[in-house]
């Protein structure tokens, strides 16, 4: 039985259908992405959307859609299905599916009388191409399939309209066409494994309105170019496999194409599965043959804290070690350049933030639990030890190892941390002075630090580096620890912040802190009470001021909402994290009943994976980047420990 599968009465009820979105990659930085009934509802959708970085460094939508129509006795009927201005549908393909499948490969089965098609669609691995293979199941008389391009050619940070300089010249290829709109664009080939007729009869489709950019309160009109259609003939029980693409395929060998690209597609068919799905649609492989992972889906980059805060989770966690060893050398070399002052070359934004060091020797700690200290030394050895004295010895932009042993930042003026939402030009949340997950992260990392410097017998720093800890140990219990039953988020000075905030749960959750047990559980049992959702940690309590938990609005009114009272999926791994290390097995039950929050939204928002973050209030509606590395990361890790604690 299918896991991900919808069935026709949700299909075609339009309100319930648009919602739920679907994306594929090519693990290069492309990818196709649309709702289930193939009706695009933001401008970062379409069927194939590529970097081109001889432009810039965003993606751009080539091939926004592609609409069949099945032809029979001399009538067509479009299965396409667009948005118009006035709230208009056209032409309706929708009501002629008969249920959506996404265990394997997305999967629609339609019916139109008596033909059964059904449609099929990978993306190639490491390739700008998608495929599509339609296969007739069952017909009764001669059918021809016609097939429309919907052309875009734009960044999908902006829109297309009708104009004159875009190009209508085409050239014929095997079994098809190439074309491209604007110079400066790679050519767009479409092509088919099977040989038909392609009509030159060039127009504009106007007013395609995105529903999702109108939420988000953003313009959301489009016009999009159709430079003709194909026309195949299909035979019952034939298949026909169509390629889009920036280089020329081979149609004699597409349909082996696809079966190969079909059978290597981790099935989904239960939730980690999904999860373990949506982890390999982050990782980018560039042309240099390095690897990255993106921050998210559909318009992050690749971010240094993400990137750190994500590798564990979507790497060792799924057993690909290999994979976390290979992008920690691409980000390695990137952190280092920094801290060199050197010229960063590379794809990974934000190297400068203050936390990202940390998160780097938190990563590394992960990597040690998995592999054991001798190897985790020999890869990682240096870069720990380099990155202890980089901070100790002050060498950060923005950080200062202050008297007491604590790191203090200036957040006053730009945001940097994780809370990073600003308004008209400021800060949201000012963190700043003694900020609460840095420290906890400093004490933990110079407890590793000793650690390793302990196995490699070097005890010389093993007692500096210990005596290091104690003394930003006692200074963080001093600052943050305060008479309420939780911990302060920031301390500017002698001015503590008295917002409840979830970034007092790290240092429970970290192997090493400097609470006692007492603290520790007081600490959890507030974030119990005041913070937790099923959908993960509220950014802030509803008790406390400026509480803003409904992410919805324009861009400014939704600034004020991202960390004031949003629930973040990720803030819960590591609150699982706490919750079985200081309960053990009595937090079990508990614990099970929270995963089932996030195994519902397989079903929801972006199916297959978790989107960025959720209201804080009731009913939790999914918001944001539709698939958010930082979350699927840190379920999936919450997830590995849940199973070490059943076994």
């Amino acid at each position: 039985m299918s896991y991900l599968k919808f069935e026709r009465p949700l299909m075609i009820n339009l309100q319930e259908s648009l919602q739920k979105e679907m994306i594929r990659t090519n693990r290069s930085g492309a990818y196709s992405c649309t709702t289930i009934v193939d009706c695009n509802t933001r401008k970062y959708h379409g069927l194939l959307v590529v970097p081109v970085p001889e432009m810039d460094d965003d993606n751009h939508v080539l091939l926004s859609s592609f609409d069949c129509s099945v032809i029979q006795h001399g009538a067509a009927f479009n299965l396409g299905l667009h948005k118009y201005q006035g709230n208009t549908f056209s032409p309706n393909g929708h009501k002629y599916i008969q249920e959506f499948d996404c265990n394997k490969i997305p999967t629609t089965t339609y019916r139109v009388g008596g033909v059964i098609l059904k449609r099929e669609t990978v993306f190639q691995h490491y390739q700008d191409r998608i495929l599509i293979r339609y296969t007739l199941v069952d017909a009764h008389s001669a059918t021809t399939l016609q097939f429309r391009p919907f052309l875009a050619f734009r960044s999908v940070r902006q829109f297309t309209h009708e104009n004159s300089v875009a190009s209508r010249d085409y050239e014929e290829v095997p079994n098809g066409i190439r074309t491209r709109m604007y110079d400066g664009y790679p050519y767009l080939y479409m092509q088919f494994s099977k040989k038909g007729e392609f009509v030159f009869q060039p127009d504009w489709y106007r007013g395609i309105e995105y529903p999702k950019e109108q939420e988000r309160g953003y313009s959301s009109n489009e016009d999009l170019y159709v430079p003709g259609y194909f026309s195949i003939p299909i035979k019952k029980g034939e298949s026909i496999v169509f390629a889009a693409s920036t280089s020329e395929s081979k149609p004699r060998g597409l349909k082996a194409l696809f079966t190969e690209e079909a059978a290597e597609r981790t099935p989904r068919d239960n939730f980690i599965h999904c999860l373990i799905n949506a982890a390999h649609q982050f990782h980018v492989h560039d042309k240099n043959g390095e690897r990255y992972l993106l921050a998210g889906y559909p318009w992050f980059k690749c971010r240094a804290r993400d990137t750190f805060l994500s590798l564990p989770g979507l790497t060792l966690s799924i057993d690909e070690v290999d994979y976390f060893e290979d992008a920690m050398k691409t980000a390695t070399r990137q952190l280092r350049q920094f801290m060199e002052e050197k010229e960063q070359t590379g794809l990974i934004k934000e190297m400068e933030q203050p936390d990202v060091p940390l998160w780097a020797l938190w990563a590394i700690q992960q990597y040690d639990h998995k592999v054991g200290s001798e190897a985790c030394m020999e890869h990682y050895g240096k870069l720990v030890d380099d990155i202890i004295d980089y901070l100790s010895a002050n060498k950060h932009p923005i950080v200062e190892l202050d008297d007491n042993g604590l790191l203090k930042v200036d957040g006053t003026k730009k945001a940097v941390t994780w809370m990073n939402s600003t308004s008209k030009g400021l800060p949201v949340v000012p963190r700043t002075g003694y900020v609460i997950e840095i420290n906890a992260l400093w004490y933990n990392d110079l407890c590793f630090a000793e650690q390793l410097a302990n196995a490699k017998g070097d005890n010389e720093r093993a007692a500096r580096l210990h005596d290091m800890a104690v003394k930003c140990g006692e200074a963080f219990v001093k600052t943050f620890v305060n008479p309420y039953g939780y911990l302060y988020d920031f301390v500017d000075g002698d001015k503590p912040n008295l917002c409840v905030r979830p970034n007092m749960i790290f240092p429970v959750a970290f192997d090493y802190s400097p609470l006692t047990p007492e603290q520790k559980r007081s600490v959890l049992d507030m974030c119990t009470r005041e913070l937790l959702t099923p959908k993960g940690l509220r950014t802030l309590s509803p008790k406390s001021t400026g509480y803003n938990p409904m992410y919805v609005g324009p861009q400014a009114q939704r600034d004020l909402a991202y960390h004031q009272g949003t629930a973040w999926p990720w803030l819960e791994g590591f609150y699982i994290e706490a919750c079985l290390k200081l309960y053990k097995r009595s937090r079990l039950s508990f614990i099970q009943r929270q995963m089932i929050g996030y195994e519902d939204e397989m079903f929801n928002h972006c199916i297959g994976t978790l989107p960025e973050l959720f209201d804080g209030n009731p009913p939790f509606r999914g918001r944001g980047a539709i698939s958010f590395a930082a979350n699927v990361a840190e379920i999936l890790r919450a997830a590995e420990l849940l199973e070490t604690y059943n076994e």
